[in-house]
């Protein structure tokens, strides 16, 4: 389930060129998630890795996920 949701959270990640050539990426839905990198497969892994810390920190501390269409992960104390 973890998989699943996290691979529809990167289908709604929106990516876009700075100014400086380099990519920022972003999960609206993710509040704080977001990377830069010197190419997009580059900006797309970071946004992976910031989504999967942000995970563990919500899980952790028993913070509600957003649902991303069918998939959702709640959190029981």
């Amino acid at each position: 389930m973890l998989s699943k949701y996290i691979q529809a959270a990167m289908e709604r990640a929106h990516y876009e060129i700075l100014e400086d050539g380099t990519y920022y990426g972003e999960i609206p839905e993710c509040r704080g998630v977001w990377a830069t990198a010197e190419t997009l497969e580059a900006c797309r892994r970071e946004l992976q890795e910031v989504l999967e810390e942000w995970l563990i920190l919500k899980i952790r501390d028993g913070d509600p996920l957003p649902a991303l269409e069918d998939v959702r992960l709640e959190v029981k104390a």
